[in-house]
């Protein structure tokens, strides 16, 4: 990929697995944000060959795939409450003559459940910016994943600070992994749970792209 500036990210060689969860070990950056869009087919590699579960078209990759925790894509205004966030998420599922009511309990359990699994679900009521960043992750998850497709690719695990509740979310992950294909990122790996790969990924930084250069 390449943008105005020169060099966004590559060359990559890399190839996932279907199924589970794949992170993607990397540094955080302008790179790696671009990668993790391309493989959700948000953006279209300048060169090189992609496929994504047996398609190559970026149009194609984008309607079987969900992109969640990419800023650039999905942040959230922090002055709105989580009823507000799953009512505009079912009215943007829902065919353009249906008139949808404001979210209720059980709207907000279909949408959030599968996500949140055995985790309290977030109150109706609360604002974003009130929620932890456990549940802000999680829900932006469960907003972009409404239609359950083949894959789901989370953009950054660093989002969450906290070992516990990174720990939590990686779980998650794992359970949403049992029947999606799921990709996501983080600097330092993931340690203590079963996930399907680790992989390191080169040349997603400015530095390295810039050492690329002089070679």
């Amino acid at each position: 990929m390449r943008g105005p500036w020169g060099p966004v990210y590559g060359p990559v060689d890399l190839e996932v697995d279907a199924g589970g969860v794949t992170v993607l070990v990397c540094p955080a950056g302008s790179g790696r944000t671009a990668l993790l869009m391309t493989l959700a087919g948000r953006m279209k590699p300048v060169s090189g060959e992609l496929s994504v579960l047996g398609r190559r078209r970026a149009r194609e990759i984008f309607r079987h795939s969900a992109l969640a925790g990419i800023d650039e894509i999905d942040n959230v205004s922090e002055s709105v409450t989580v009823r507000d966030l799953v009512t505009e998420q079912l009215r943007w599922d829902s065919a353009w003559f249906r008139l949808v009511r404001r979210a209720d309990d059980a709207d907000l359990q279909r949408m959030c459940g599968p996500v949140f699994g055995e985790l309290p679900l977030p109150p109706l009521t609360e604002y974003f910016e009130e929620l932890t960043e456990l549940d802000q992750l999680l829900l932006r998850i469960a907003l972009a994943n409404t239609r359950r497709p083949e894959l789901l690719v989370v953009g950054n695990l660093d989002h969450v600070i906290r070992d516990e509740n990174r720990d939590l979310l990686v779980a998650r992950l794992i359970e949403l992994g049992r029947e999606q294909t799921v990709i996501t990122a983080t600097v330092n790996g993931v340690t203590g749970h079963d996930i399907r790969a680790q992989l390191a990924v080169a040349n997603v930084a400015r530095a390295e792209l810039a050492d690329n250069r002089t070679d």
